[in-house]
């Protein structure tokens, strides 16, 4: 089977640093799948569920928050804010963060600075929620 080198990174840790023969993840544009052979490419990411494959064709399904994705020759490098494996959410505690999002949101005016914040803290908490459940 074909891979490509992947590494995953976040700003606090090294989250993935192997062979794949397939990523899905989330741009800013909508998802991307890339297989070994890629065309360079360089691409914003959103907030979204990714799916990474590892060599031995087992796939896990993370959360990913924002961030930048680059392929270039045969080397894939996934740069995310935050980037969470299933297995490691804390299920109440993104309940938690989604009710905490909503209360803000409700006493809040679009207009207002922190509108877009509580916004955002909200989309990642159901993210999280969804890439668990």
């Amino acid at each position: 089977m074909a891979t490509f080198h992947l590494q995953i990174v976040t700003p606090d840790r090294m989250v993935y640093d192997g062979e794949s023969p397939k990523i899905i993840v989330r741009t800013v544009n909508g998802d991307v799948c890339i297989l070994p052979r890629h065309i360079d490419y360089a691409v914003p990411l959103a907030i979204g569920e990714a799916r990474i494959t590892d060599e031995k064709g087992e796939t896990r399904v993370a959360a990913c928050n924002s961030g930048m994705l680059s392929v270039h020759g045969n080397e894939v490098r996934l740069v995310a804010v935050t980037f969470e494996w299933a297995d490691d959410i804390d299920l109440e505690r993104a309940k938690r963060a989604e009710t905490t999002a909503q209360q803000a949101l409700e006493q809040l005016q679009r207009e207002d600075r922190d509108f877009t914040l509580a916004e955002a803290k909200l989309k990642r908490a159901l993210n999280r929620i969804h890439v668990k459940g």
